[in-house]
């Protein structure tokens, strides 16, 4: 390759390096400084230093500002532009040096640098020199080829045997790279392009950098929006489940108090009823009445139960089985009284008091209570031996639903034998022992009260000793109350009095018309 440019063609070339690489380079030109066709003088242009060479008849000048290690981005910057500016005279051009093929990251941010404030274009009038006087890498760095590439092979070696042909290289290489490029090398012109490309390009990227600030910022409201409705939501939820917990808590204290209330209540009538129990005479005719109220369901035999009761407890004793057939079913409440060891013994008979749905009938309940006056002290709950269906184990909490807390405490269980083929019929305790717990539970709640009658054999005189027993367990569990009957606070005794007057005036008016009847 021959030069291009005549001998008058001045190359003014911006140098970037480092401080040590400068200095080297400085060494080498020294070096060769004694050959007739290489000429070098060195001198400073205000804070730039200046090394002027005369290769073989051609000259160029190298400029070079101290790129120091310490200095920042911007410190480079303007110090590569003054460099370039200080290019006065001659056709622009970059250097760059490296030190034996070495391509350090200092060297690279420095490209960097070039390229960012120049623009591209700026690697267009680039030449990478290597100094080797002192220890070479075998193979170039990828990222070294890279730029080399870029530069269109623009990569030169100079050692100390040899600097002034290497410089003549040098030129031949800028000569070529020149006429590339129209001989025009890189002038202020194309800096300011750069310049306002950068402007706008740094505009942009201001531009997107606050857009995507500004969606950060937007993202991250929307998350503080959510933490915060997350935790309104919360807070609001462990609001609703303490004030539910207050409430239940509440509810359970006011219940509590209801409950006491309520025991309160009934210890003070109960004291009041025993204390009106014992101020009473002795000869009153209430005191000596025993009233007992007969429940079951249909057919369970209760009135085959009350009518056996009734004989025993009157000493009679019949030798006719048919009389004791099974009777009708009971329709309506029906009292029947007899005296037993001087006392009154008062049996109410009755229907099943509630529906098929399970509602109670309201008209019946007043009915048995107003015919159980001076009671009920005693309710007899008629169960089959044998049948316990899913009816009879709801019974008791119907009961309880209708006649109140003191139902179970007033009951006694009475179980009846339908059945006369048994020879050997099973003993009640060992029935009783094997029953479904749900009977047993039944019988727990109350009070493990429980008698037996064998209403299918009336005339077995074992009848009477089974009847004896019942009478004496009632006597014991109204004596356990003083006498008290079972209190049922949804009538009060005025209203059951008036019922009962209207149920015996109804029966009067029913005995007169069938006189009546009969004398016609």
């Amino acid at each position: 390759m021959s030069l291009t440019f005549s001998p008058t063609t001045k190359h003014t070339v911006a140098v970037i390096a480092t401080v040590e690489e400068w200095s080297s380079m400085k060494s080498l030109l020294q070096e060769s400084s004694g050959d007739k066709h290489h000429q070098v003088t060195f001198s400073s242009l205000v804070s730039h230093q200046v090394c002027d060479l005369m290769v073989h008849g051609h000259s160029i000048s190298l400029h070079y500002a101290d790129l120091k290690q310490d200095m920042s981005d911007e410190d480079i910057t303007n110090a590569i532009e003054g460099c370039f500016k200080s290019c006065t005279g001659g056709i622009g051009t970059f250097l760059l040096l490296i030190q034996g093929g070495h391509y350090t990251k200092r060297e690279r941010r420095m490209v960097e640098i070039l390229q960012a404030h120049f623009g591209p274009e700026a690697l267009n009038y680039l030449v990478i020199l290597s100094l080797e006087d002192g220890k070479v890498v075998d193979t170039l760095d990828d990222s070294l080829l890279d730029l080399i590439n870029i530069c269109n092979g623009r990569y030169c070696r100079m050692t100390s045997t040899c600097a002034g042909e290497k410089m003549k290289v040098l030129l031949e290489v800028i000569d070529h790279m020149l006429a590339e490029n129209c001989v025009s090398g890189f002038t202020e012109a194309m800096l300011v392009e750069a310049w306002n490309r950068s402007s706008e390009v740094l505009a942009m990227k201001i531009l997107r950098r606050k857009v995507q600030e500004a969606e950060e910022k937007e993202q991250t409201f929307k998350q503080l929006v959510q933490e915060h409705e997350q935790r309104r939501a919360r807070e609001i939820q462990e609001f609703k489940a303490k004030h539910a917990e207050e409430r239940e808590k509440e509810a359970t204290e006011e219940e509590q108090h209801e409950t006491k209330r309520e025991s309160l209540e009934e210890a003070v009538k109960s004291h009041m009823a025993t204390m009106q129990l014992q101020m009473s005479p002795t000869n009153d005719e209430e005191t000596k009445a025993m009233s007992v109220i007969l429940l079951g369901l249909s057919g369970s035999g209760k009135t085959s139960a009350l009518n056996l009761i009734l004989e025993r407890a009157s000493n009679q004793y019949s030798v006719n089985e048919s009389s004791h057939e099974s009777p009708r079913s009971t329709l309506a409440c029906e009292r029947k009284e007899v005296s037993a060891a001087g006392k009154r013994l008062i049996l109410v008979d009755t229907p099943e008091l509630w529906d098929e749905d399970g509602a109670e009938n309201l008209e019946l309940v007043k009915d048995c209570l107003a015919l159980s006056l001076p009671g009920p002290h005693v309710f007899l709950l008629v169960l089959q031996v044998g049948r316990f269906t899913q009816g009879e184990s709801d019974m008791l909490g119907q009961l309880q639903k209708i006649f109140g807390r003191e139902f179970a405490e007033h009951t006694i269980v009475l179980f009846v034998g339908l059945d006369g083929h048994q020879h050997r019929p099973q003993r009640i305790n060992d029935y009783v022992t094997g029953a479904h717990p749900s009977l047993q539970d039944l019988l727990q709640k109350c009070g493990s009260r429980y008698f037996e009658l064998n209403i299918a054999k009336p005339q077995n005189a074992l009848i009477y000793s089974q009847v004896k027993d019942l009478l004496s367990g009632m006597n014991k569990l109204v004596a356990s109350f003083g006498g008290r009957s079972c209190s049922v606070r949804r009538f009060s005794k005025q209203e059951l009095q008036d019922r009962k007057k209207v149920i015996q005036g109804r029966r009067e008016g029913v005995l007169e018309v069938n006189c009546l009847l009969g004398e016609s």
